[in-house]
């Protein structure tokens, strides 16, 4: 890996092909202050899967299915922490590392998370249980204008980061109050027997009713998934994580101040002091992220599939659309009262919601950060705030033309953006191996145990890809 040691220049825009910077390792912040990245990528996974898909794979099919969701959360563990990795290492995101081997990664990854977030399921569900909370709307115009009202949040920001982060910490609060209630008043210990029962002995089969497309979806849709995960890179940078402390943060182009300049990509000395303190970072990075991604994500799809199991398990009348969510409702007040109604489908509407805003933000953030590094490096006009601004409003008009060109089916929308998710996450998982093998100090690249993590991880998704693949083509021909 080629340096200089020299700190970093402002007489020109940095360029991909700049070699890194040479500077200090920051000193390890208190764990305690380090908590956000994980709860952001939890606060916006935590909704079509938690809320809609994984639910509804067990009201039709039972809890034969959680085993697949622990393992789906561990793998998508060891590929954050891959991903956390290289911006710990070098404060440039792994889209832009991706990039710099051949600028055509970074427009596949972009074109992937426009098809998988430009889909607004996400928003529309949460307009869909709102109507069910208020007793009725027009689902379509609600949503375009929740979509405008997400826009200006994020556009408005003067730190869009510190803006996601408090959004998703509510939003991660409110559902495990949620939780908590549900255990009490709802969740009964047959159910608790049955779901321990059947993560164990369940493992490797698949559950009567349910197809592959199905459970490709549920994989993209358990935790993050798909650019989600990506987006890791910026959210870490953004909270000053290892390297990513140099970096300038994203400033809303309208309320804050332009990017100060500074280098694309950064390095440190490999020497003890600074070996020293990245062990430090990368034990308290994992450490933060196991217990709020991991652990906030195994409780959320375990009680809501329990929840779901509880009320609905059995019945002829759910329905492949939102509406069993009204019916689950509909139940949870005659079980135990309106109150828990209210409040389900409350805690629905307001995670369906964030998650909404937080993928804005996702593909505004992938593609003006590759898009600036790659193409518009020299222009003063064009910094990251203003393109981030851009691909925004682009999402927020092309979201609003598809549901007003009559595509509103929650459940279709979806199923396209998770199954899209894990296609693309099969693809750069490829991707993070060679970049956190060859591009990173020997000392501390990807090796042993999480290499072969890693491998499994393409094995996992390829082997469900696969399957979703030939089921399909024996459906049609």
């Amino acid at each position: 890996m080629s340096s200089t040691s020299s700190t970093p220049s402002t007489q020109h825009p940095p360029h991909p092909a700049d070699p890194p910077h040479v500077l200090e390792l920051p000193e390890p912040p208190p764990l305690r202050t380090m908590v956000g990245p994980g709860i952001v990528a939890v606060g916006i996974g935590m909704a079509a899967g938690e809320i809609i898909l994984w639910p509804y794979l067990t009201s039709i099919g039972g809890l034969g299915l959680l085993w697949l969701a622990v393992v789906t959360l561990v793998v998508q563990t060891a590929i954050n922490m891959e991903i956390e990795r290289y911006t710990l290492a070098t404060g440039q995101t792994v889209v832009a590392g991706f990039s710099r081997w051949n600028k055509a990664w970074g427009i596949l990854i972009c074109l992937a998370g426009a098809f998988q977030y430009v889909w607004p399921g996400w928003a529309t569900s949460g307009s869909t249980t709102l109507t069910y909370l208020t007793g009725g709307g027009d689902v379509v115009w609600i949503t375009v204008g929740s979509l405008v009202a997400f826009g200006v949040v994020l556009t408005a920001s003067p730190v869009i980061y510190r803006t996601i982060e408090k959004v998703e910490l509510v939003k991660v609060g409110l559902t495990l109050f949620f939780l908590a209630v549900v255990v009490v008043a709802v969740i009964g210990w047959h159910t608790w027997s049955t779901a321990g029962e059947k993560t164990v002995t369940g493992v490797g089969r698949i559950p009567h009713g349910i197809t592959f497309t199905m459970i490709l979806s549920a994989l993209g849709a358990a935790g993050a998934g798909g650019v989600h995960n990506l987006v890791l890179s910026n959210w870490i940078r953004d909270k000053g994580y290892g390297m990513g402390a140099h970096v300038p943060k994203l400033i809303s182009p309208i309320t804050g101040q332009s990017e100060a300049s500074g280098a694309d990509r950064y390095t440190f000395p490999q020497d003890e002091a600074n070996l020293a303190r990245w062990r430090v970072w990368w034990r308290r990075a994992n450490t933060e992220h196991i217990v709020s991604f991991f652990g906030v994500c195994l409780v959320t799809i375990g009680l809501m599939s329990m929840l779901a199991y509880e009320t609905l398990f059995g019945r002829d009348d759910v329905e492949n659309s939102p509406t069993f969510l009204r019916l689950q409702g509909d139940l949870l007040g005659q079980q135990v009262g309106d109150w828990l109604k209210i409040l389900f489908l409350a805690v629905a509407t307001v995670s369906l919601w964030a998650a909404s805003i937080g993928l804005l933000d996702v593909i505004g953030r992938v593609v003006s950060d590759f898009a600036k590094r790659n193409y518009l490096a020299d222009s003063a006009f064009w910094t990251e705030g203003r393109l981030y601004f851009a691909v925004v409003w682009a999402e927020v008009g092309i979201g609003s033309a598809i549901l007003l060109s009559g595509v509103s089916q929650p459940i279709v929308l979806l199923t396209i953006s998770t199954c899209a998710a894990s296609v693309i996450t099969l693809v750069y998982t490829v991707l993070l191996i060679r970049l956190n093998r060859r591009d990173l100090p020997a000392a501390i690249r990807l090796r042993g145990p999480r290499l072969i993590m890693m491998l499994l991880a393409i094995g996992f998704y390829g082997f469900f890809a696969l399957a979703m693949l030939r089921s399909q083509l024996e459906a049609n021909f």
